[in-house]
This record gives C-alpha cells, structure tokens and sequence, in this order.
C-alpha cells in the first residue's frame, strides 16, 4: 500500500510491462498492477508507460481517466470505497460511510493529512445478499454492521497491512438457496467437450439451436445463431469471451457460478470454441470479485494439467484452444460486449458503433462469440445431453432455467434456478416476500414491476431478466429508489454521446428534486421528455435503458410522484440552459442544450 510516487515500488515497471509481453492490448492489465505496486497511477509512470508501450501518452492518460478503479492522483494507503448499491442503502450503508468519515474527521473524497486513508464510494459490488458492503484497497468486506465496521476501522488506525487482516472479515458465504438444471448435477470436466466433438462442429451447432437457448443477458438473442455467425465469418483466428462484468445493481448471481460452478463455465466455453474454430479465450471478470481470481487461475491451471486446455484440447486432435484471465476496472459500461472488448484491447470501454457486430468483427476485429456466464453453463449441458435437456424446461420461447440474485426485503434473500415461466409470485414466496410494493427486475434497466403484476412470468416474452430480482415492500421510499438508479446512470455514463451525457444528468437532478419534494408538475412533464429523448437518440443500451426507472415510475406509480409535487405556480420552472452549464463546461461545447430544447420544451 504505497500513497506517493516518492516511496519504492515493490515492482519494477519494466518487470510489469515485460510480464505483459509489451503488449498494449493488455493496458489495462498493467494498469492494475501499477496500480498495485503505487496506490495510484502518477503522471511521470503514465508518460514512460505510453514510450514503453510505443503509445501515444493521451491514450495511456485516457483510459487511466475512465475506469473508476485507476487514478493518477495519490489516495490513502488504505482506500475504502463502501458499496453505493440499491440494497446496500437498503440496509443502512450511508450511515456506516458517514460513522467511518466523522471517525477519522474525513469530508467527502477528501484523503486524510497523514495520507493513511480515503473513503468514498462505489458501484454496487456484487454483495447484495450480504450487504452493506465495502471494498478495502480493491478486497470486499459484507455484513457491515456497527461492530464490524468497528474492527475495520480499529485495524486502519493500527496501520495493519491488509495481509495482517482476520481472513474471517473478508470471507463471503455460498447462498444458493434453490437448484435445478445447471446447478443442481455436475458435468466431469471434459463430458460436454468430447460429446461435442463426437457430434462434430456442424451437429453442434445445430443441436444448440434445437435447445432454443438464448443469452441469458436479458436481450435473448439465439446463442445458435450468434455461434453459427461466427463460424461462417472470415478472417480466422476466431476467439470466444464470457462476460462477467455485469455491475447492475442488484445482480449477484455470477459471483456464485464462479465460486461453485467455474467448470461448468470453462467446459461450455471450450464447447463453443470447438463450434466455431475458435483458438482463444477470454475470462473477462469484474474487479470486485478479485477474491475469485486465485480460484480460477488454479482451475485453469487445472484444466492445463489435465488437457482440457492448450493442444488438442479434450483429447480432440488438432482442437488447440485456452483461456485466458482478465480483470474489468470499474466501468458499468463495459456490460455491453462491444465496450467489452474495447476493454480487452487496452482501451477506455466506449461501445462500438454496430454493424459490424463482434460475430464478425469482434477482439482484434476478428470473429468472436461473446456471451455470459450463464449461457455459457447452459450450452455445456446441451452439448452433452442433447437440445431436449432445456427444451423440456421452460415455456415455447424460453427454454431452459433461469437463474435469479434475489434480494432486499425478502426473508430468504441468495440465488434461485427456476424454471423459465416461474410467476413472479413464486419468486416471492420462495424467498419470504410480503408487503410488496414494487418488484425491480434485471435491475435498473430492466423492468419495475407494481404489486398489480405479481403474476407475469419470467420469459423472454413477458419479463426478460439478466439475473437481478429486487424486492421492496410497502416501507420503502420509491422516488428515492427510482432517483437513486437514475444517479447510478448518470454516473456510470461513458460521456461518448450527448443524449447520455446529457440526458443521464437532467434526469438525475429533475429525480432530485422530485423527490425531496421541490419540483412543479411541469417538472414531471419535462423529466419524462428527456427520458424519451435518450431511448430514441443514444449511442448505447446504457442511455436507451437510463430512462426506465422514471418512466416506468410515472406509469405505474403516478400517484406517489403527484403526492410529492408542488403547483406549477409554487416554484420555478425547470431551467434547462442552468442544468447544462456543466455540460458545456466539460465538453467545452456550448450546443448541448440545442438537442434538447426541442423536445423538452413544455
């Protein structure tokens, strides 16, 4: 834990470069362990990195600037970031950040005099179920209460290096509470991979698209017909990337398949590299869940060993195919699998413009399949059991299961497989639900649900759902709620398009207002306009979703938003050219209002 670039590095940062092969698809990688060996990234590194990496240095100093996990300012020897995720708040998480700050007499982001430490905030971090939750210098702590954030702060005060720490505070517990066909039978590693070679490239394929499996993302898209794309472009060598940098509040889920299920995964993706002629992997992991990273290096290792990766992998001749580990940094963005690999070749994770799609043009602008964790696991066992094994689950168009991160006010919050078609209903009362107001689903982005709707189904046709099922009963605020998922947007904003730079911030502070009770009906009208705007006009998924939690809102809620307003003549109006001021300055643009004045214009 270094705090100033005056202090040694405990790693030479030619020995960095040099282990990354001088590669600067791997900036981000290097980045990290810079990160590491200083506490920060200081400019004098950034300037050298860019001549060692034969990179421009804005470039370096660009994606430095992006992910939330780097800084090229100095931080405290021990960074703290406490989760700023929808259940967190949910369970008294703004108080214990505040407890921690007037401890150590600390305002805001500031750091402390002495430099040892800096509290802020993050993200959510994965902990849902197991909230409030912190990251220390990157590692996670749940089940924050009062005592236990006590002992952090006690050790902070001793100077304890982190290593010192009881490894107890950092454990996080398994929590699947309910199995079924991918987590409840286990695959002997290599099964699916050698029953698809004996089926053979083409009888894949098609088996995959006989299952009716689709991305288990939320979009559904046919994970056959994504696969038998790749297959036919051009241009080998071909790669495959699995996804695991969903940051959605709410969404746990794939902590759990990557703790308990990794080989699953990695077997499901070695199947699609059979599929497709693909030679090379990518394990694509959010920073938050570094204390799995041992853990899959040790199973790739494994795999390695056993022949289940590198030549003739599975003991299928000529098949030469392996996985390699990489670290996300803090960037919600990077969900979308263009941003994704944007990441994966060392750059900040601004989505691309599509066509051309990755199936074609994907990781070095060759054809890659990207898919989840999840769609992964699914395409295991149907290589090895055959299509009917998910067509015999589920309804007509979503074959298969389903699996859920459950949490808030649920008795029995954790991780539930079901079958697709499940009643929201029946998700409740398998996890201890009553009271229920509002039902989030596939978080912020996705679908808020009224306690009218409790019996729609979980399905591609009814309620698509990424995994993330947020329950809130009759107790809780939902314009704080709803103004809460529109500040995460407007803080998780790439800034590439106007829309949603823009958008995302107006909607934030119009939400603001609402909720603390100091905004006129005109307010509501002009909130719901630039929400339209950004679904019709952004460059991304991100800002064409932001606008969901205010509009779904104001549809199923109105009287909770009219309760909370003023008369038009009570209080001034909006002002939109005010709201824009710091957009003009950041951008250094003073047209950002004229995209908007049109449509917002009451």
């Amino acid at each position: 834990m270094r705090a100033s670039s005056a202090e040694p590095m405990t790693e030479d940062l030619a020995t960095i470069v040099a282990r990354h092969r001088h590669d600067p698809r791997r900036l981000v990688e290097i980045l990290h362990d810079v990160t590491e060996a200083y506490g920060f990234v200081p400019k004098d590194i950034i300037t050298e990195l860019a001549s060692m990496l034969a990179v421009p240095r804005g470039h370096v100093e660009g994606v430095v600037g992006f992910y939330a996990f780097f800084s090229d300012e100095p931080r405290g020897a021990y960074r703290v970031l406490f989760s700023d995720g929808t259940t967190d708040r949910m369970g008294g998480s703004i108080a214990l950040l505040e407890r921690m700050r007037a401890t150590f007499g600390l305002q805001g982001e500031e750091t402390s005099r002495d430099g040892r430490l800096s509290v802020g905030t993050t993200s959510c971090t994965g902990l849902c179920d197991q909230g409030p939750a912190l990251l220390v210098n990157g590692h996670a702590i749940g089940g924050l209460d009062s005592a236990r954030l006590g002992d952090v702060m006690a050790l902070i005060r001793a100077e304890a290096p982190l290593a010192a720490w009881p490894r107890e505070l950092f454990a996080v517990r398994s929590n699947i509470r309910r199995r079924d066909l991918l987590l409840a039978t286990a695959i002997r590693p290599g099964d699916a991979a050698s029953a698809a070679a004996r089926r053979g490239r083409a009888d894949t394929l098609a088996e995959v698209a006989r299952s009716g499996l689709r991305g288990r993302g939320g979009a559904g898209f046919s994970t056959g017909a994504k696969w038998a794309a790749c297959a036919e472009a051009p241009h080998a060598p071909r790669n495959v990337v699995c996804k695991d940098d969903g940051g959605e509040p709410g969404t746990f889920k794939d902590r759990e398949l990557l703790a308990d299920h990794l080989d699953l995964l990695l077997e499901g993706m070695t199947v699609a590299a059979f599929a497709v002629a693909a030679r090379h992997g990518f394990l694509y992991v959010r920073a938050e869940y570094r204390f799995l990273f041992a853990h899959i290096a040790n199973a790739l290792a494994a795999r390695r060993a056993a022949g289940l990766l590198g030549p003739n992998a599975c003991g299928i001749r000529g098949f030469s195919f392996d996985i390699e580990l990489r670290c996300g940094a803090g960037a919600y963005v990077c969900g979308e699998e263009s941003a994704l690999l944007e990441s994966l070749e060392g750059r900040r994770g601004i989505p691309r413009n599509r066509p051309p799609f990755p199936v074609t043009h994907g990781y070095d602008q060759r054809p890659t399949v990207v898919n989840n964790v999840e769609t992964f696991m699914a395409a295991a066992r149907v290589a090895r059991d055959g299509a009917s094994v998910l067509r015999d689950l589920g309804t007509r168009t979503s074959s298969g299961t389903k699996i859920l991160s459950v949490a808030g006010d649920v008795e029995r919050p954790g991780v539930y497989e079901l079958p697709f078609g499940v009643t929201v209903q029946r998700v409740l009362d398998e996890a201890g639900a009553s009271r229920v107001q509002a039902v989030q689903v596939s978080g912020p982005a996705g679908t808020l649900l009224s306690a009218r709707e409790l019996d729609r189904t979980i399905a591609f046709d009814d309620v698509p759902s990424a995994g993330a099922f947020t329950v809130f009963d009759d107790r809780r605020d939902l314009l704080a709620i709803i103004e809460h998922h529109s500040r995460f947007f407007a803080h998780e904003s790439c800034g590439f398009c106007t829309p949603c730079r823009v958008g995302t911030t107006l909607v934030a502070r119009t939400m603001g207002r609402i909720a603390s009770g100091h905004a006129a009906r005109r307010d509501l009208v002009d909130v719901a306009r630039v929400a339209r705007v950004m679904a019709k006009t952004s460059h991304c998924g991100l800002g064409l979703m932001a606008g969901n939690p205010v509009l779904q809102g104001i549809e199923k809620f109105r009287p909770v938003f009219d309760a909370r307003l003023r008369p038009d003549d009570a209080l001034p109006t909006f002002d939109l050219a005010a709201s824009l001021d710091k957009s003009r300055d950041v951008t250094g643009r003073d047209d950002s209002e004229a995209h908007f004045t049109e449509e917002v214009r009451p």
